[in-house]
C-alpha cells in the first residue's frame, strides 16, 4: 500500500540531493562527501546497538566507500603536498578504523573515525564560508589532526 509512496518520496529526495550536488562548489561537495560519511557511521553505530549485523555491514561499507572513493580520491597529492599527503594517510586511518569495527563489532573504532570525519568536516566548512581566512585555520586543523595534536 505505501510502496509506491515511499518510491515516490525516495525519487524525490534524489532530486533534491542531485540538485545540491549540481549547485555546490568544490568545497562544498566535499563537506557533502564528510557529511554522508558521519551519517553512514552513525547508521552503523545505530544498527550494532540493536544487532543488525547485516545492516551494520552496509553502512561500515557506505563509509568506506566515501572516504576512499569520494574523499581519498579527491585528493591531488602532486598539487596538494604535505596536507593531501597527510589527508590521504590520515583517511587510510580512518578505513582501517571502520573495517576494524565491523570486523569486530566494536563501537571504539567507529567512535574514532566519526570523530576524526568530523573534524575534518568542520575544518572544510570553514574554507566554504570563508575561504581566505578559514585556508589558514583548515591548515591547522588538518596538520593538528594528522599529527595527534
Amino acid at each position: 500500500m505505501f510502496g509506491k509512496a515511499r518510491q515516490g518520496a525516495a525519487a524525490y529526495a534524489q532530486v533534491g540531493i542531485d540538485s545540491g550536488v549540481l549547485a555546490a562548489s568544490p568545497h562544498q561537495l566535499i563537506v557533502m562527501l564528510f557529511e554522508g560519511a558521519l551519517l553512514a557511521i552513525d547508521t552503523a553505530a545505530s544498527h550494532m546497538r540493536s544487532g543488525d549485523m547485516e545492516g551494520k555491514g552496509h553502512s561500515i561499507s557506505r563509509a568506506i566507500e566515501i572516504v576512499s572513493s569520494g574523499l581519498a580520491a579527491s585528493l591531488d597529492t602532486n598539487r596538494g603536498g604535505e596536507i593531501a599527503h597527510n589527508l590521504a594517510a590520515l583517511y587510510n586511518y580512518i578505513g582501517r578504523q571502520l573495517v576494524a569495527a565491523n570486523i569486530n563489532n566494536d563501537p571504539v573504532p567507529l567512535e574514532e573515525a566519526r570523530r576524526l570525519l568530523q573534524q575534518l568536516k568542520e575544518a572544510w566548512s570553514e574554507i566554504a564560508h570563508a575561504p581566505r581566512l578559514a585556508a589558514v585555520n583548515a591548515v591547522n586543523a588538518v596538520n593538528a589532526v594528522t599529527t595527534g595534536a
